[in-house]
């Protein structure tokens, strides 16, 4: 394993959804349509005040998380959320790095999309865990409560077919931008690509299958958006 233009539709995440009035949607909606935000500029301040309430999100969900999770996967949890972060200290540079090859201010809106959608996806994901971990707690007050639910042991992706696709996606995109970037930036690629290796491999044993392959598809997304973009005009 090698380790998405310039619309600023809502992101909508691949596998745990919000609901669809969520507030922070709501707001950015809001902001959206407001007529001193109307500019590029505008429109990007919108999107970093929901990426800063989304961020605000994954802090409350991993606390409730953390909280209710029985040891051995809130341990995996907390190595999860810390790949998570190293990940996104990586992963901010090179997405810098794309944007600085591009040419128009609509621009402005697409790397603010690519900074968003991430921190939108793992305050859903953590929000989904939460609301398991929190309903396994409140059948504990049951007489005989059934013990918790861990995950089933997943397959290999070799043998898995739509996590096989997904990761010649990853690894085909991966190529594709790092044909089209300066050697100064393929280097902050190679950075972030391990980073995400790292967050993917303490995330996906967490999940099921079909969240894993949302894990490989959303940084797919990514991957193709930022190759479309490196070098436009």
């Amino acid at each position: 394993l090698v380790l998405v233009g310039a619309s600023f539709v809502v992101p909508v995440a691949a596998h745990a959804e919000a609901a669809p009035a969520d507030p922070i949607d709501t707001a950015m909606r809001t902001c959206l349509a407001r007529a001193d935000r109307s500019s590029p500029a505008g429109q990007a301040q919108c999107m970093d005040a929901a990426r800063d309430s989304w961020q605000a999100a994954i802090d409350a969900a991993y606390r409730s998380l953390t909280a209710a999770a029985p040891d051995k996967m809130r341990r995996g949890w907390e190595e999860s959320q810390r790949r998570w972060q190293t990940w996104r200290d990586k992963e901010v540079p090179l997405v810098h790095a794309v944007f600085q090859t591009t040419h128009g201010s609509a621009y402005v809106i697409t790397e603010a999309n690519v900074l968003l959608q991430p921190v939108r996806d793992r305050a859903l994901q953590l929000r989904h865990a939460a609301a398991q971990f929190d309903a396994t707690a409140n059948s504990a007050s049951d007489a005989d409560p059934a013990p918790p639910k861990r995950p089933a042991r997943l397959r290999p992706c070799t043998v898995d077919a739509a996590c096989e696709h997904a990761q010649f996606d990853l690894n085909r995109y991966a190529r594709k931008l790092r044909a089209k970037l300066a050697a100064r930036s393929r280097v902050v690629l190679s950075h972030a690509q391990r980073a995400w290796l790292a967050y993917f491999e303490a995330t996906s044993g967490l999940g099921t299958e079909a969240e894993r392959v949302d894990l490989v598809g959303a940084r797919v997304a990514t991957l193709k958006r930022l190759a479309e973009t490196a070098g436009n005009d």
